[in-house]
């Protein structure tokens, strides 16, 4: 059994999921993966799905192995996983159905829909979200269109990490970094935007008061300790969305951090201290979510290392799997600048032969095709981080002290090879770490609930001691000063 104070922390990806233990001695953290399984949504007739009972079984799973290694020492837990999709549950407690996958076909068009009865414009002043498809907002007009009677069934609309929190505590709230997500929330008011949800026909009893993250949501409830064997353990609403913990747990002591949280989502941007909302930053399609301590996450959402899972995914599925260790080491050996696409084009956003996407697109922009596999994973990498570098020359505009390096974290910092290019093409110093970036976080705010630290920068410290931080200095730019000139004839921000 442990000798120091044990947290946990529930992180759910759009990928997989996983329960940690950190240990904290004081000084630093150190994370223990106790249970990892896989998160794969399921086709129903009625469209894609989260598999959420399964997801939940494997959570208490981990809960139990917690119990069993350590014991009286489990001070708290915290959920955090993606954001925008949600649940809905009636008077009685009882979910209306599985989460829809954000990913799902039902939110086609809806956008268009939208914009017929209120403009763009109208709903950025509002909320400060930048434009997805799969936003929450959408997701839910979409049931308006479908008259959906589970809309007006539901009690209760929960978001992912709140689904989790209320099977484990029997309690109910929507926490407001995860909220933030939805295009529905107003960071200047600091609540839901109730004029807006009014003249979509949404139900407005849908919309309860938000918590922030530290609070207290409850103890395990009684048959949850008796299943797990954890006993007297509390739940604490950490920030509820991924990205937000990640953030959270930036090593950075800059007035103004920026970080890139790199995974299946690439999410570039400033913590700062008030939100940003005018004609540039609706233009330049920046987003203003919502922080631990009331930061605001001001960020784009890029497409990630999505297309490279999707290439992996799709050529496993032809009998060759490829670690991505040798998908880097294949496009390091492949020729620079063969080809290039943007990696937010409609046509990457949603599963299917990646491959043969990329080749098209090159086709259809009159480049070189690129054939071989390392050709391809290269000209993912490459014009990633021509993306980074095009959304981080519009995001320098938005701090009056530029940051002198990139924090990039997340699982997506082991990739040396794209660390490197993002710092060639961005022409800035870049630090990566911490991988567990969102684990961190999450563990961090129940620091802070617990009164174990006093601020976030003090948690920040305990990063800095429990991770060891990669530096990457911008070489050869001359090449990818060139490159930008071609990568912005093809791509708009």
């Amino acid at each position: 059994m442990s000798q120091k104070k044990v947290y946990l922390a529930v992180d759910l990806g759009a990928g997989s999921g996983r329960v940690l233990a950190g240990e904290f001695d004081g000084r630093r953290i150190e994370l223990h993966e106790i249970n990892r399984f896989e998160n794969v949504p399921v086709q129903l007739p009625s469209g894609w799905h989260w598999n959420i009972t399964e997801l939940y079984q494997n959570i208490l799973e981990g809960l139990k192995l917690a119990a069993e290694n350590y014991g009286d020492a489990v001070i708290s837990l915290g959920i955090d996983t993606w954001g925008v999709d949600y649940g809905l549950f009636d008077k009685d407690g009882r979910m209306l159905g599985l989460p829809y996958q954000y990913r799902d076909s039902r939110t086609d068009g809806i956008m268009e829909t939208v914009f017929k009865g209120i403009s763009k414009m109208e709903i950025y002043q509002a909320t400060g979200i930048q434009f997805m498809f799969f936003n929450s907002l959408y997701q839910l007009y979409s049931e308006v269109v479908r008259e959906n009677p589970a809309l007006e069934q539901a009690e209760d609309l929960l978001f992912m990490p709140d689904i989790i929190g209320y099977w484990l505590t029997g309690n109910k709230t929507q926490e407001r970094s995860i909220a933030s997500t939805s295009q529905l929330y107003n960071p200047s008011k600091g609540d839901w935007d109730y004029p807006l949800i009014e003249t979509l026909g949404l139900p407005r009893k849908l919309f309860k008061t938000i918590s922030d993250p530290g609070t207290v949501l409850g103890t395990l409830s009684e048959h949850v300790a008796g299943d797990t064997g954890l006993e007297k353990v509390k739940v604490i609403t950490v920030a509820g969305h991924d990205t937000g913990s990640a953030v959270a747990a930036v090593p950075s002591k800059a007035k103004t951090p920026a970080y890139l949280s790199s995974g299946t989502w690439s999410l570039m941007g400033l913590e700062l201290e008030k939100p940003v909302i005018n004609e540039d930053s609706f233009a330049d399609e920046f987003t203003n979510e919502l922080g631990v301590n009331g930061k605001i996450r001001y960020l784009k959402n890029i497409c990630g290392l999505w297309l490279i899972q999707e290439c992996k995914r799709h050529w496993q599925a032809q009998g060759e799997d490829l670690p991505y260790s040798r998908m880097a080491s294949l496009a390091a050996d492949a020729p620079p600048f063969h080809s290039l696409i943007d990696p937010d084009d409609s046509s990457f956003a949603k599963a299917g032969d990646m491959p043969e996407k990329i080749q098209n697109y090159c086709r259809e922009k009159g480049q070189p095709v690129p054939e071989s596999k390392g050709a391809i994973i290269r000209t993912i990498y490459e014009s990633l981080a021509l993306r980074y570098a095009s959304v981080w020359e519009r995001l320098m505009k938005y701090t009056e002290t530029p940051p002198d390096s990139l924090h990039i974290v997340g699982g997506g910092c082991q990739d040396k090879l794209l660390n490197q290019f993002a710092a060639n093409a961005i022409g800035i110093t870049v630090k990566a770490s911490p991988v567990e970036a969102t684990g961190l976080g999450n563990i961090l705010v129940q620091l802070l609930a617990d009164g174990t630290i006093e601020n976030l920068q003090e948690g920040r410290e305990v990063v800095v001691n429990s991770s060891i931080v990669e530096v990457f200095k911008p070489i050869d730019q001359a090449p990818w000063t060139k490159a930008k000139a071609k990568f912005a004839s093809l791509t708009e921000v």
